[in-house]
């Protein structure tokens, strides 16, 4: 996984999280474990050894794939190899990502495919996301203006080890912890964009880059 660009303020703010979140996704002592059906692979970086690729078939059989990184590693263990997915610092990636919108075509292009279109695993995932991230800081402001001391310690407590969660992360793009605060907007927005992956591809627009539309 090459050093993302980290610059603009749209980049400082949502970009480590998506580092966070896909190790989420793909938790990569699961990828890095023979034998553990997880698979993945990080597109700005991959090497891999001529023999393994001859035995997949070749980049064909990519052909089909939207997600074409974690489909390589899919198949490279599908066929019994190995793989090792891991952070680096010391291979930048310089693909620029200034605004919102830019990032935000980024996910869309993608999200509502890592959920295999399912309208089952979107509303989990929404839902999942809302406990996870929105309860605490709702339960501090509730808390808050409600005297309710064990309401309110509960979720400064569930805020601050999402912070710690984060931390590290953060400390990846030399940013200060402290920035984790801001976790649950973050989530927010990036829940936004798979609904809105998932609103793309009922759309017949699902999978769009660079002004073409793929894995329709």
């Amino acid at each position: 996984m090459v050093q993302l660009r980290c610059e603009s303020p749209w980049e400082r703010f949502l970009i480590p999280a998506f580092i966070f979140f896909f190790q989420k996704l793909y938790p990569f002592p699961w990828v890095n474990r023979p034998g553990h059906p997880m698979a993945a692979a990080a597109g700005g970086c991959i090497l891999i050894r001529p023999e393994m690729l001859e035995k997949i078939g070749g980049i064909d059989c990519l052909r089909d794939a939207l997600i074409d990184d974690c489909a390589l590693g899919a198949a490279v263990k599908g066929q019994g190899g190995k793989l090792w997915l891991g952070l680096s610092q010391r291979t930048i990636s310089l693909r620029p990502y200034p605004s919102l919108e830019t990032i935000w075509t980024m996910v869309a292009r993608t999200a509502y495919t890592q959920l295999y279109y399912s309208p089952l695993l979107l509303a989990g995932t929404l839902v999942g996301m809302a406990l996870v991230y929105l309860m605490a800081p709702l339960a501090v402001v509730v808390g808050a203006v409600r005297a309710d001391g064990p309401l309110l310690g509960a979720g400064l407590a569930t805020w601050g080890l999402m912070v710690v969660a984060y931390g590290p992360t953060l400390g990846l793009y030399g940013q200060s912890a402290w920035a984790g605060l801001g976790l649950p907007a973050i989530a927010s927005l990036y829940s936004l964009m798979t609904l809105d992956s998932a609103r793309r591809h009922w759309q017949g627009k699902g999978g769009q880059w660079k002004g073409r539309s793929y894995g329709q």
